[in-house]
């Protein structure tokens, strides 16, 4: 309709435009008409715009989150800037006005220091009649200059009456220019010019170095001619004083000249922080400025703009005419510690700058209150929109917590809250499924802990009693169930039979196959003495029940301590780490690794298998220790899948080998532990420690199975 209205309005303008231009003229009764017709396009575009903006913010606060972005926006973003803007320009109009407080008074100071040492030095002059002119400007030079580096003096006689001549005045007053110090600066003065009062001088001069190009003129600036010294080239200050001796008829002045140096610019900053970074000297039209030559605290001109910091402005004086040429401005940083109380006036120029900033500080307070207001108002109608469907939501979620999951949350807007509302009550609808679903989760657990248990019965559960021999074990399972399997099966009075296996695969499907290979190494081990003959009777075996993607690593050996020998074969199994006993106590570990293939690959009807298989004897030793393990303790793996490795076990049974097998397997636990850093365990982890007793000791050991992931207490 809005579209419509717009588009027969401006229809209506053209047809009378042109025939506005036909005719030449358009009839009141036109005119009417064409006025009807831009308040038709003015009424069609206000609805336009407003139902566009509504259907923005309809899209722009869909969301519970952009709700909150505008309301954080309104609330806090914009205030806090406002805020930050109003601090920073308040602290430059403080900063500012103090710095040129401290940059005037230091320079107050250095005159009249300057003033009072000419004063000085006049009056000792006239005190010693004017005899040894010389050495008091050298004593009085030597005094100041640590002080004032570059401090010059200099005695220069009358050119000029001042006041009636002394008919008495002494005859030996100085003819020529008596100097101290080592006046690089400028050249000493040769006269007193005649603009200098009786009751002496003291002010500011300016100078550049010998060499340095000439101020180059800027043209007028508030109805004055303005030259400024070139960029690069440095503006250089002194401060120099004029005193006379107190007599009628003076015969002679003291001038001394205290620089505006380094020294001066270090000491500024140590004593108020305040850093003179520059000088530049900003000339005026003499003719324009009064004739004052000892005002030297009132600026007379704006301060420059651009500058990096701050700045004051002071005056500054010819030496020949004593007229106020201009003003000095000292380029400032400042690095303040504390806030001072007082502030001192300021210079014309930087006095405008501190109105300008002190306006745009109202300014930017008066916006603060109102757009604070606005904030306000907007963050109370986005926190009702909000609050009002979170609190619906609160009142379902407590009838659902006290059982009634017939409650349904009425759907007021069509926002995110609104859907959220709209899920929370299909929620409800199948929270009844959800609790079954809980129910027969508890119950899955529950066989898978009972299945875990019978699991863990089927290992070893007590001591291995056989005389000189100290073993002790450990299982953990990655899962509730897992394919590691160990066990101890006696063969007669000195003999026991050490089986470790691997199914490969974790879970139920590999726990099934550690229980049927439980019964059938306990059958064959009353048949077959030598290891490779049980082996490749379990192969033969075994080949027939698996499936194709199933297989087993075992070790299997015969340990008679009588004869202290051990018998093994290994079946494709990770190798057996050997750590006999050393006289120094040094031991060395052996990997021992015969060949031979996995139980259970169906090739060649187990001929490959019966082919490389090896079996081994070796001799037992009091001291000798054996450690049987699996994949899961070798191949553990840390954050950043580094495996931790056969060689790093060996080392630590090298290392503690001569602990007693329940601290070693402890130690070796503790640094898997540590190695893997809390990364989850991928595979099950078993272990036996088999450590040779001297003969007739019975060291037996109850073995473990631990059904805890690794990093948990035990």
């Amino acid at each position: 309709m809005p579209g419509r209205a717009i588009v027969v309005g401006l229809a209506i303008k053209i047809t009378l435009l042109i025939v506005g231009a036909i005719t030449g003229a358009l009839p009141s009764a036109l005119n009417v008409l064409d006025t009807v017709a831009s308040l038709v396009v003015l009424a069609g575009g206000i609805v336009f715009v407003v139902r566009g903006l509504a259907f923005a913010t309809r899209r722009l606060l869909w969301r519970v989150r952009r709700k909150l972005i505008i309301s954080y926006i309104f609330i806090g973003f914009v205030p806090a800037i406002l805020i930050i803007a109003f601090f920073i320009l308040g602290g430059l109009l403080l900063f500012s006005n103090f710095s040129s407080y401290l940059v005037q008074s230091r320079f107050r100071t250095l005159t009249e220091r300057a003033e009072a040492i000419a004063s000085t030095t006049a009056a000792e002059m006239q005190r010693a009649g004017g005899r040894d002119v010389a050495g008091i400007l050298d004593r009085r030079q030597a005094a100041v200059v640590g002080e004032f580096p570059g401090a010059s003096l200099a005695a220069v006689p009358m050119t000029h009456p001042c006041g009636r001549p002394a008919p008495d005045s002494p005859s030996n007053q100085p003819s020529d220019v008596e100097l101290a110090g080592p006046w690089s600066h400028v050249d000493p003065p040769s006269a007193i010019p005649d603009w200098i009062p009786c009751q002496g001088f003291s002010g500011l001069l300016t100078y550049e170095r010998p060499g340095e190009m000439s101020s180059a003129p800027l043209g007028p600036l508030n109805g004055q001619n303005v030259s400024v010294a070139p960029i690069g080239i440095e503006t250089h200050a002194l401060v120099r004083a004029v005193a006379f001796p107190e007599t009628r008829a003076p015969r002679f002045a003291v001038v001394v000249d205290l620089l505006v140096n380094d020294r001066f610019r270090q000491q500024l900053r140590q004593d108020t922080g305040a850093e003179v970074t520059n000088l530049r000297r900003l000339s005026l039209d003499v003719a324009a400025l009064p004739r004052k030559a000892d005002d030297i605290d009132e600026p007379a001109a704006p301060m420059a703009t651009g500058l990096s910091a701050s700045a004051s402005s002071v005056g500054y004086v010819d030496w020949n005419t004593g007229t106020r040429e201009g003003v000095l401005l000292a380029l400032i940083r400042l690095s303040i510690s504390e806030v001072y109380q007082r502030i001192s006036s300021q210079g014309v120029g930087e006095r405008q700058f501190g109105q300008l900033l002190f306006r745009i500080l109202i300014l930017i307070g008066v916006l603060f209150l109102i757009i604070e207001a606005g904030a306000l108002v907007t963050g109370l109608v986005l926190a009702k929109s909000i609050t009002g469907s979170v609190h619906e939501l609160f009142v379902g979620t407590e009838r659902v917590r006290q059982g009634d999951f017939t409650s349904k949350i009425a759907v007021v807007e069509k926002d995110q809250l609104g859907e959220l509302s709209e899920s929370f009550n299909q929620m409800t609808a199948s929270i009844e499924d959800l609790l079954r679903q809980a129910s027969e989760k508890k119950r899955l657990e529950e066989e898978l802990r009972i299945a875990h248990e019978i699991q863990m019965s089927l290992l070893p559960q007590g001591p291995l009693r056989m005389p000189g021999l100290s073993v002790t074990a450990l299982c953990v399972p990655a899962r509730e169930v897992g394919g590691d399997y160990y066990d101890f099966l006696p063969l007669d009075e000195s003999r026991v039979g050490v089986l470790i296996a691997d199914v490969s695969g974790k879970g139920t499907s590999a726990a099934l196959y550690m229980a049927e290979l439980k019964g059938l190494m306990l059958s064959l081990s009353l048949i077959h003495s030598s290891p490779r003959a049980l082996l490749i009777a379990a192969n033969r075996i075994i080949a027939k029940h698996l499936d194709s993607r199933t297989f087993i690593t075992m070790t299997y050996a015969v340990v008679d301590v009588r004869a202290r020998t051990m018998t093994y074969a290994r079946a494709g199994h990770t190798p057996l780490i050997y750590a006999p006993a050393a006289p120094d106590g040094q031991r060395l570990a052996r990997v021992l690794a015969p060949d031979g293939l996995v139980l259970g690959l169906k090739i060649d009807d187990g001929q490959m298998f019966e082919r490389l298989l090896e079996e081994e004897t070796i001799p037992l030793h009091t001291g000798d220790l054996l450690v049987f393990f699996t994949d899961g303790i070798s191949e553990a793996m840390d954050p950043g899948d580094d495996c931790f490795g056969e060689a790093r076990l060996a080392k630590l049974v090298e290392q503690y080998g001569d602990l007693p097998a329940e601290a070693l397997r402890e130690r070796v636990l503790g640094e898997i532990a540590t190695f893997v850093n809390g990364a989850p365990q991928h595979d099950d982890m078993t272990m036996i420690l088999l450590k040779v007793e001297p003969a007739g000791v019975d060291q037996a050991s109850v073995p473990r199975s631990v059904p805890v992931a690794m990093g948990e207490s035990r």
